[in-house]
């Protein structure tokens, strides 16, 4: 859950100064959205690659006002990193100190490494996507409907909410999927999705738009 044993150290990080051919050489084949540069021992900001592969430009100060500042803390979890991901378009982090010195990296892969890894994603079993109105909502409510007919809830988190209606995603185990059903729509809650398949992969190649949700884009 925690970054820090993702934390890399082998991908270069660039000083203003530094030529944009240099640049090219080192990380041109990587395949990641950013690289990082620092001033001073602390991170400066983050560029995107795109732009250096568009423009005349000779060094990296002659495009700095493309600088993007945002980075992880060294004590930061997975979930915070989805939404830098998200909002940057990113699929590489750099992670600093409390003091902004640069420490290394995570990326994409390493987030989803590690949230394949919990019984949302790995566990085979159902998800559900549940309605009702802001005022019937009740995660407790909602845990006895499941565990009373013999279910176990894997994951839930708020799909989707507005001031009339609030949607519940649902991993749970397939176990009486009827009998749930018919117990939500008597607490007044709505089945609005199902889905159920034996195979783990089906859902993780859909992990990021869930997240997403989870993290309230």
């Amino acid at each position: 859950m925690f970054i820090k044993k993702y934390i890399s150290t082998d991908y270069p990080i660039f000083s203003l100064s530094d030529s944009l051919d240099q640049v090219r050489n080192k990380v041109g084949d990587t395949g990641y959205s950013h690289i990082f540069i620092q001033k001073d021992g602390i991170l400066a900001g983050n560029l995107r690659y795109e732009i250096i592969t568009n423009t005349d430009a000779k060094t990296l100060a002659e495009i700095s006002e493309h600088l993007e500042r945002f980075a992880l803390l060294e004590n930061s979890t997975s979930l915070d990193s989805i939404r830098l991901l998200s909002a940057f378009n990113a699929n590489i982090i750099p992670v600093i100190s409390k003091n902004e010195k640069y420490l290394g990296y995570i990326t994409y892969e390493d987030v989803f490494s590690d949230f394949s890894k919990f019984p949302l994603f790995s566990e085979n079993g159902a998800v559900l996507i549940i309605e009702t109105s802001p005022q019937n909502y009740s995660m407790t409510e909602i845990a006895k409907i499941i565990e009373s007919n013999n279910g176990k809830i894997y994951g839930a988190f708020i799909y989707h909410m507005t001031d009339k209606i609030i949607q519940i995603a649902l991993k749970i185990s397939h176990e009486n999927l009827s009998s749930i059903g018919e117990t939500f729509a008597r607490y007044n809650y709505i089945v609005v999705y199902k889905f159920y398949h034996d195979q783990k992969d089906n859902l993780l190649k859909n992990r990021f738009v869930f997240l997403q949700k989870y993290m309230d884009f």
